[in-house]
């Protein structure tokens, strides 16, 4: 990737460029490997393997009764459930959610997600890390 200074202001393009990647689709998200990044977060998340620079996806599961770890990150997050019912804690608010329900994790709040059923939930999570990284990797995690 390039790194700019303030030198190669003059070199600001007029017209955007167009750049299709080779991969616009990942298939079968949920049957990929996320081992790893799994254990790191204690529940299992899969990773969407896209090219975007802005935005990151992940599909993440709940196991039933499960919580994940209180943790706060330098990018925004919305959660998007797609079943399950459960809660957030987001700093000293409590989040109620069920399946279609859509909630917002603010940058840098402390906060941890909970289901309240005997059953898998599961949930899209759209960040914008990539967005952080590509700005000067200031895309940061921190757990308790």
């Amino acid at each position: 990737m390039p790194t700019y200074s303030s030198r190669d202001f003059g070199n600001t393009v007029m017209m955007p460029q167009t750049s299709v990647p080779e991969k616009l689709i990942h298939r079968n998200v949920e049957k990929g490997t996320q081992e790893a990044f799994s254990r790191e977060r204690e529940h299992p998340v899969y990773v969407v393997d896209l090219p975007s620079r802005t935005i990151s996806m992940t599909l993440g599961h709940l196991l039933p009764r499960g919580t994940t770890r209180m943790h706060r990150h330098t990018y925004e997050t919305i959660l998007y459930i797609l079943e399950g019912e459960g809660r957030t804690f987001i700093e000293d608010k409590i989040v109620n959610w069920r399946a279609g329900d859509a909630v917002y994790v603010p940058v840098w709040a402390w906060h941890y997600h909970e289901n309240l059923t005997d059953r898998k939930g599961r949930y899209v999570a759209c960040e914008n890390a990539p967005l952080l990284q590509n700005l000067g990797n200031v895309a940061l995690r921190e757990e308790k």
